[in-house]
């Protein structure tokens, strides 16, 4: 594990949900104003990075099953 209490992990989980939420909303927006695109892909991005990095948190709660 990394050191990190199951507690920390969910508080992160909550934050980083969050902040991909505020990110679907901003894309949204953008996409809706004709925005730059160049922006738009950059969102989309970091959407992504947060979308992998909370699947990775997750899968740390997820207890090791012992074969």
């Amino acid at each position: 594990m990394t050191g990190w209490t199951e507690d920390e992990i969910r508080e992160m989980l909550e934050k980083l949900r969050h902040q991909h939420r505020n990110l679907d909303y901003m894309i949204d927006k953008l996409e809706d104003q004709g925005s730059d695109m160049l922006t738009i892909q950059r969102l989309k991005k970091r959407k992504l990075q947060l979308k992998d990095l909370v699947a990775r948190l997750e899968s740390m709660l997820i207890p090791d099953i012992i074969a």
